[in-house]
C-alpha cells in the first residue's frame, strides 16, 4: 500500500485524531523549531513537507485539500514528493514531522533539503527505528554538519493535564533521564544547519 492509498481514507480531521492534545503538542513543537538551532525570526518562511493537513507539500491530495479546508486560502499547500519537491525559492527552514522514514534514500534526501534550506532542517526522530549516529553521519555527509537534538516527551495521543505538560517539557532537559527515557519511548527533535 502506498502512501497515498494508507491515508486519503484519514485526511479530512487528521489532526483531530492523530493527537489527543493538538493544541498544546503542536505548540510546543512549534516553540523547538523555532528555537533549536539556529533561530527562526518573524517573517521566516518555514516549508513543511509531509504537511498533512496544516501547511506545506504532501504526497496526498487529499491530505492538501483537507490543510486547504482548515487553513481557508492562508498558505500555499503543493501536492508533491518530499524526496523530490523544491520550491520556487529558498525557504529559512524546513521540518519533517512523522515522515522521515519516506525519504527513499535518507542522506539524498538530507542533501535535497539542504540545497534549498537557508538556516535549518527540522525532524524528529525515533532513536529506536534507527541508530542516531548514522543519522547525524548522513547529516554531516549531507552539508549539515552543525546538529542540535532535544528530547520531545509530548505524547501524541495522550492528553495531559497542564502541570503534567510543564513537567514533561522540563524532563526533556534532564540530560542523562532523558536519554534513558528515550531508550524505551518518545522521540528526538532535530535541528540540523550549515553553521
Amino acid at each position: 500500500m502506498t502512501s497515498e492509498e494508507k491515508y486519503a481514507p484519514q485526511a479530512e480531521a487528521w489532526t483531530e485524531r492523530q493527537y489527543a492534545d493538538a493544541a498544546a503538542y503542536l505548540a510546543h513543537r512549534a516553540e523547538l523549531v523555532v528555537a533549536l538551532g539556529p533561530r527562526l525570526r518573524p517573517g521566516d518562511e518555514v516549508l513543511d513537507l509531509a504537511c498533512g493537513d496544516y501547511r506545506g507539500v504532501d504526497s496526498t491530495p487529499e491530505m492538501v485539500a483537507a490543510a486547504r479546508n482548515r487553513l481557508a486560502g492562508d498558505a500555499e499547500l503543493v501536492v508533491g514528493d518530499l524526496d523530490e519537491y523544491e520550491p520556487p525559492d529558498p525557504v529559512a527552514a524546513t521540518t519533517v514531522f512523522r515522515a522521515i522514514y519516506y525519504a527513499r534514500e535518507r542522506r539524498a534526501f538530507f542533501a535535497h533539503v539542504a540545497g534549498f534550506t537557508e538556516r535549518k532542517l527540522v525532524f524528529d526522530l525515533n532513536p529506536r527505528q534507527y541508530r542516531l549516529d548514522d543519522v547525524l553521519a548522513d547529516l554531516r555527509a549531507a552539508g549539515l554538519p552543525h546538529i542540535s537534538l532535544r528530547p520531545f516527551f509530548l505524547p501524541q495521543s495522550v492528553a495531559l493535564p497542564r502541570p503534567l505538560v510543564a513537567v514533561a517539557k522540563a524532563l526533556e532537559r534532564s540530560g542523562p533521564p532523558a536519554r534513558l527515557a528515550l531508550r524505551v519511548r518518545f522521540t528526538y527533535l532535530v535541528a540540523a544547519s550549515r553553521g
